[in-house]
């Protein structure tokens, strides 16, 4: 940067204004469906929530039914690799399969007011628009695809920033390849998306 102005990210672009993305809805998993390969959050009404979990098909042992649940790293890993591994069985009833909700617009939320939420199910997410999203490295990201269509299951590997031709974006990779690069040191491919195109999920 020589101290110019920033490029307008939305430059060239003004017959189209993306619609942001599809908000992540938990619903839970006593609701049915299948829950292989599925990402859920595990936790208790009032004490707390953990995501970044994917689920295996729900086991019955005497009366009860439970959800085999692993971190997201350990399932890329088993699925890549065809290994066991372990994954502690959770009450169904403590589950939550992410959904996605419908799209629309994103109301700004600048009051802590506006943002408390009941601690009775895990919250719905927003997307947040990259611009707006502060740290970056690690997320995971949502790529909106010029069709109307999203690429999701992906992580960026970059802080937004200015490429050859100006333009700012940041570069993602698919979560295998991110997940991948922890557990065999493999940098993955890459793929530069403009910052119009793209939100944290």
């Amino acid at each position: 940067m020589n101290g110019g102005s920033l490029p307008d990210p939305f430059a060239g672009h003004s017959e189209w204004t993306p619609e942001p993305p599809r908000p992540v809805v938990p619903t839970p998993a006593t609701m049915g469906g299948q829950l292989r390969g599925r990402r859920v959050i595990v936790g208790l009404p009032g004490h707390g929530w953990r995501g970044d979990l994917r689920a295996d098909e729900k086991v019955v042992q005497g009366s009860r039914t439970y959800v085999p649940v692993m971190s997201e790293g350990e399932w890329y890993r088993a699925e890549a690799e065809q290994t066991e591994v372990f994954a502690p069985l959770v009450p169904v009833e403590r589950v939550w399969v992410e959904e996605y909700g419908m799209a629309g617009a994103i109301a700004s939320s600048p009051d802590v007011m506006s943002r408390l939420v009941s601690l009775d199910e895990p919250p719905r997410r927003e997307p947040v628009a990259s611009l707006d999203a502060g740290s970056f490295t690690g997320r995971r990201v949502v790529q909106l695809l010029e069709d109307g269509g999203e690429r999701r299951d992906l992580r960026a590997v970059t802080e937004l920033h200015t490429n050859q031709d100006g333009d700012i974006c940041a570069r993602v990779a698919h979560e295998l390849d991110w997940y991948r690069w922890g557990w065999s040191g493999r940098a993955p491919r890459t793929l530069e998306v403009p910052v119009h195109l793209l939100w944290i999920e």
